[in-house]
């Protein structure tokens, strides 16, 4: 900086204003590298520990002698208690910082994980979960927030891509590792190795986290972000956004926290470790997922919300047959429909929200994570009962339910035209 003089700015002209340069981490720089590293860690950490025991649930039931509904409360508490943290972790983040409410996010859910091997009944297992989930709720109520302030815009689409694909990595390995290992060891040793992964995921963003230029603190007013909900809660755009969120979650919760009871029983009788790796299946969404916005560009948001129901009701019908290819076929089908209908919603809500986004995304995030609780609970439980039809119905009816929500808009945008409204593609 240079020091003012007085003196000369008495007499000297006053120079043109010159725009404040953007200081904005940039691709190239070392520290745009260590942004994006240390969310992509965070990323993975985070979802490694979200879906840590849905890829273990039968062998859970077998080791406790437990129902597929009582075994799912396992990874349905995470998903709960991440739903009713989000709010109040956005809100911490904007009194005390991004990086601190990421750190200790990570942290505290990777420390809590290192006690659920040692659980010695369901109920503690069950209740470390709840908990281990309202922690991680800290990352992704917080991270995007993170990289829009210290994130150089031209560089911001790409950063979001690779924190977006720590998310993917982590819920696939997350799934895939405890699976393995608990195939071979157990389940505690399978909870024990996704807790090792994700404690040195989280310590990695700690290091590697560059410090927060662009925060400036707020504080915590409670009636204002009561006012801002309240008004997103208002706008029947956004409530039908985030009802397809969690009828599109609650389909997948149904169907991934009962595929491998489907797998390891009649007629396939495939190996515990066969069944644990359908999750690489995941990976289909991330081509699904990118795939979202031509296709919205296309068809328009309703004619993709169509389109990804469509497949993912063709995926359910398919996953029916007693037939090992056709289920997988099934599963493939579901895996890209879910993801193209959340790619869909979720970009809706950025762009149907004129203010107060950073609230609106945390009530589509809670409404698409109450939707995997209650999917995952009411398949699993309809599984018990009858079986594979059974979590397959409940995935239906979720599926029915969102073409009721998309008819519904689509004659609300109808009605609009016809009046001389506005409508929103």
């Amino acid at each position: 900086m240079q020091p003012a003089d007085t003196r000369a700015a008495s007499t000297a002209p006053t120079p043109a204003l010159e725009p404040a340069r953007d200081d904005r981490h940039r691709p190239g720089q070392r520290a745009f590298r260590r942004a994006n590293l240390a969310l992509f860690a965070a990323g993975v950490a985070t979802f490694v520990l979200l879906y840590s025991t849905q890829g273990l649930l039968p062998i859970l039931s077998a080791d406790l002698d437990l129902t597929p509904g009582q075994a799912s409360w396992t990874a349905s508490a995470a998903t709960l208690g991440l739903a009713l943290g989000l709010l109040p972790a956005s809100a911490l983040s904007d009194r005390y910082g991004r990086t601190a409410v990421m750190t200790a996010s990570t942290l505290a859910a990777a420390t809590l994980a290192l006690a659920l091997p040692f659980a010695p009944d369901l109920t503690t297992l069950v209740a470390l979960r709840a908990l281990q989930g309202a922690a991680l709720a800290g990352l992704p109520a917080t991270a995007m927030a993170y990289l829009a302030e210290e994130i150089h815009p031209s560089a911001l689409a790409s950063a979001m891509g690779l924190y977006v694909a720590g998310n993917s990595i982590g819920g696939m390995g997350g799934r895939l590792l405890s699976g393995w290992t608990a195939a071979a060891l157990g389940w505690r040793w399978g909870l024990a190795a996704s807790a090792a992964l994700a404690l040195l995921a989280a310590l990695a963003f700690r290091l590697l986290i560059p410090a927060a230029r662009h925060f400036t603190p707020a504080p915590v007013d409670a009636r204002a972000l009561a006012r801002t909900v309240g008004a997103h809660l208002r706008n029947p755009l956004l409530v039908r956004l985030y009802l397809l969120g969690m009828l599109f979650m609650a389909v997948f919760g149904a169907v991934y926290n009962t595929i491998g009871y489907r797998l390891i029983a009649a007629p396939f009788h495939l190996p515990e470790s066969i069944a644990a790796s359908i999750f690489v299946v995941y990976l289909v969404g991330t081509g699904t997922s990118a795939a979202a916005g031509r296709l919205t560009t296309r068809l328009g948001r309703r004619g993709a919300l169509y389109t990804a129901i469509a497949v993912t009701t063709a995926g359910l019908l398919l996953s029916l047959a007693d037939s090992l290819p056709l289920t997988l076929l099934g599963l493939v089908l579901i895996t890209a429909g879910f993801f193209a209908g959340h790619a869909t919603a979720s970009a809706a809500v950025g762009r149907t929200a004129t203010h107060g986004r950073a609230q609106a995304s945390a009530l589509y995030l809670i409404a698409y994570y109450l939707g995997n609780s209650l999917g995952g609970t009411l398949g699993a439980d309809a599984y018990h009962s009858t079986a594979w039809p059974g979590a397959a119905t409940i995935a239906l009816t979720a599926m029915t339910l969102a073409t009721a929500v998309t008819l519904y808009g689509t004659h609300q945008a109808h009605a609009a035209r016809q009046t001389g409204g506005l409508s929103v593609r």
